[in-house]
């Protein structure tokens, strides 16, 4: 396996910018980044579905008790998540959102999509978590406005923009295939 190094020539935010780096070293990276992402998420999403689906109806994992008693009350979409408690399809939503979207970016499969809904559920989690509102420098838990949550919105967003299931992923199979060949848009979701 050679590496080669390469060139990257950009303009960000009207500024051109240009560095050198190596394919081999970017490629484990993004890969790395992927699968530790999915893990995390996957990860949250089984413990919760092993813990809803338990016999005892009084283990089940809920949503319902975080976001009837958790939300602080300086938090603008307090009302908004107290209206949602109990309501099983939140439960599902984010039981199942949680599980796929990780075992796609491990599997490397529909990324761009799962990373888009995946960014979603994080910037739903990061709302939640708000403290009071912008005229408070929307504080959080652990500081203003920046918490993990938005650091995995990010990362997810990076991940869908490179295309991050093309290397070493599903997603780099499925797009040789000559049924997303004949449906460009199809890589929109796939990568």
């Amino acid at each position: 396996m050679s590496s080669s190094t390469r060139k990257l020539d950009a303009e960000i935010l009207g500024r051109t910018t240009n560095f050198e780096y190596s394919d081999r070293w970017i490629g484990y990276a993004i890969l790395i980044l992927r699968v530790v992402m999915g893990w995390t998420l996957f990860q949250g999403g089984v413990t919760k579905l092993i813990t809803y689906l338990d016999a005892n109806p009084e283990n089940n994992w809920t949503a319902a008790g975080y976001l009837a008693n958790a939300i602080p009350q300086g938090n603008p979409f307090r009302e908004l998540f107290i209206a949602m408690a109990g309501s099983p399809l939140v439960d599902i939503l984010n039981i199942w959102g949680l599980t796929l979207t990780g075992l796609a970016l491990i599997l490397g499969a529909f990324v761009r999509w799962s990373a888009f809904w995946g960014a979603v559920m994080m910037i739903f989690y990061w709302m939640s978590s708000l403290q009071g509102g912008l005229l408070s420098g929307l504080p959080i838990a652990h500081g203003w406005v920046v918490d993990d949550h938005i650091v995995y919105a990010a990362l997810l967003f990076g991940l869908g923009a490179i295309g991050a299931g093309r290397i070493v992923g599903v997603d780099e199979y499925l797009e040789e295939t000559s049924f997303v060949q004949n449906n460009p848009w199809l890589k929109y979701i796939l990568g």
